[in-house]
């Protein structure tokens, strides 16, 4: 079973064993979640994993300085500095954008004000210069003012020599969006795949700008042959993994797209495509996040 449904069964029984605790609780919860926004998990020595509302962040903290993958959403980034000081970093040297959706982007400005050099691929400085709409989600999210642009961009590949690692940056085009960077620290075996991965749920594909369900698979057949059973591997969204948790992303996917584009060249209809529930034997494991089945479908059919 995977890790994230192995997490969900077990708040499931704890819930079920002590309703009367949390429900006494439950104001003290819910501050608790306000006073701690980000929460830590170490990774390795020098790296960790923040998660909380918004894309999933790494950082690394060491004697070069601190280098921060994403940045959440622009109210929490002090709490994410707050959280980086307290496992031994700073205001982060270098922030890495993975892609320019808001969830990832949107402490953009106060960190460039605190002199961190933004860093992603050409595609994401364009999108961040102009306001962005994500229907999906009604999710809007204005320019970027000049200390919120990156200011060192690529197209291929950009490597980082920071404390005591190799870090490679490498664009993944047209997958969750056309600019697309995955980050993978070489020595300490730690891959951030920003929105190529969606651990335990169907993927946000992001059409309008540039995504696709083909290019999203070839991604990450690429970012498998960089991999081997020990590397950490943090996804946008959803908990920790390894490569078999990613493989089994690839094995959904690839599945996914040869049901559909079956019904697509034989003519079907998205009406009659969701009616033949061809990702029925997924449901149940992947259909639990944003979107179930078939929301999942009527999302793509058009693009394959």
């Amino acid at each position: 079973m995977r890790l994230i449904k192995k997490l969900r069964s077990s708040v499931l029984l704890s819930a079920c064993a002590s309703l009367c605790i949390l429900a006494s609780s439950s104001v003290f919860a819910h501050e608790h979640a306000k006073k701690n926004p980000i929460q830590t998990q170490k990774l390795t020595d020098s790296i960790y994993f923040l998660s909380g509302k918004g894309g999933n962040l790494a950082v690394s903290v060491g004697i070069d300085g601190t280098f921060l993958i994403d940045d959440k959403f622009a109210p929490l980034s002090d709490a994410i500095i707050k959280s980086i000081k307290k496992v031994g970093g700073d205001v982060p040297k270098f922030v890495i954008n993975t892609h320019f959706h808001g969830d990832h982007t949107g402490g953009n400005e106060e960190f460039g004000k605190q002199g961190s050099v933004i860093v992603a691929h050409d595609s994401v400085r364009e999108r961040l210069k102009q306001d962005n709409f994500i229907k999906e989600f009604l999710f809007r999210f204005p320019a970027q003012p000049r200390e919120g642009l990156p200011v060192v961009t690529f197209s291929d590949t950009i490597t980082f020599h920071l404390n005591d690692d190799k870090i490679d940056i490498v664009h993944v085009p047209t997958a969750h969006t056309d600019g697309d960077s995955v980050v993978h620290f070489t020595k300490a075996n730690v891959v951030h795949m920003g929105d190529l991965f969606f651990n335990g749920f169907y993927p946000f594909i992001d059409v309008t700008h540039g995504g696709s369900l083909l290019g999203l698979i070839a991604g990450i057949e690429s970012i498998l042959e960089l991999t081997d059973d020990k590397t950490v591997i943090v996804p946008g969204h959803g908990p920790v993994a390894n490569k078999q948790d990613l493989s089994n992303y690839n094995d959904m996917l690839k599945f996914a797209h040869k049901r559909l584009s079956d019904l697509k060249n034989a003519g079907k209809t998205i009406d009659e495509a969701v009616a033949a529930k061809p990702l029925a034997s997924l449901e149940s494991e992947w259909g639990d996040g944003n979107f179930t089945s078939e929301k999942w479908i009527r999302k793509l059919y058009e693009s394959l």
